[in-house]
């Protein structure tokens, strides 16, 4: 019994001392997962919409420089008389000039031949043995036609622009390298934005109306009132009054040959006969 007791206690030993003495296993090391990374939200830069003009209210932009509004005209009893009908130019965007020819043609002949971008009538004239003559100077390609007035108004154009004179005020110059020019009569609002033409002149004769204006702010403005409501007075009080902030407009031919063509997009208010000469509209 002794022996075995002895036996058991040398294997009890070296268990223990087994246990003590085994290598441990290392606990499978923990995975670290590093902190997501941050993400910081720049924002991406975006390009910036290329400058517009906004037109004043009533007017409608129809490309850059240029501006379309109609004007309703309304008597007392709310009947509508006449539409006004206006086209305003940038001079940075858009650049006049004046054609002639002794046998008239119609706007779009004219437009056709010139390819210009808007087609108005011009002014007075005058028939000699079936030649159409201007009344008052016309200048084309700097060649000058007829006798200049010394009453109403010039629409004056030089390589860098054109403006509108009071001819009372600033008479044309013989010496002066104008490019283009034409006048007519009478001034509807004098410089500055005064009333042209008062009711002591006024015939009270209502016709169809050709205007060309320019603003204070030196565009040029082109309107024609197609229904013959306004008589010379009327209408130079009207312009005079409105909101157009004019400096200055000048009546051209009216009647018969009021008219405008606009060739994109089309628009055409035709006078009911041919015409002579003409102011065009062409983009810089």
């Amino acid at each position: 019994h002794s022996f075995l007791l002895l036996v058991l206690i040398g294997t009890f030993s070296s268990i223990v001392y087994y246990i003590r003495h085994e290598p441990s296993v290392s606990a499978a090391p923990a995975l670290i997962v590093p902190p997501a990374a941050t993400v910081v939200s720049t924002p991406v830069p975006t390009v910036s919409d290329p400058p517009r003009t906004i037109p004043e209210a009533g007017w409608d932009l129809i490309q850059p420089g240029l501006e379309r509004r109609v004007i309703n005209i309304y008597n007392d009893q709310n009947q509508r008389m006449e539409s006004l009908y206006i086209w305003r130019l940038d001079q940075k965007s858009f650049r006049l000039d004046v054609a002639y020819d002794s046998s008239p043609k119609s706007l779009d002949a004219w437009q056709s031949e010139t390819n210009a971008a808007i087609v108005l009538n011009g002014g007075y004239y005058s028939i000699a043995n079936e030649r159409y003559f201007p009344d008052g100077l016309t200048i084309v390609n700097g060649q000058a036609i007829g006798r200049s007035f010394n009453r109403g108004g010039m629409l004056a154009i030089q390589e860098d622009g054109a403006e509108l004179r009071w001819l009372a005020q600033e008479p044309y110059n013989s010496s002066e390298p104008l490019r283009a020019a034409l006048q007519s009569f009478p001034i509807l609002v004098e410089p500055g934005g005064q009333l042209g033409f008062g009711a002591e002149r006024d015939s009270h004769a209502r016709a169809r109306r050709t205007v060309i204006a320019q603003d204070k702010t030196g565009r040029i403005l082109l309107m024609v009132a197609p229904q013959g409501y306004f008589t010379l007075h009327q209408l130079s009080l009207y312009l005079t009054e409105s909101d157009l902030n004019l400096d200055i407009a000048i009546n051209l031919d009216g009647g018969g040959s009021t008219g405008i063509l606009v060739a994109n997009p089309r628009e055409l208010i035709s006078p009911t006969r041919p015409i002579p000469f003409v102011i065009l509209v062409y983009p810089r």
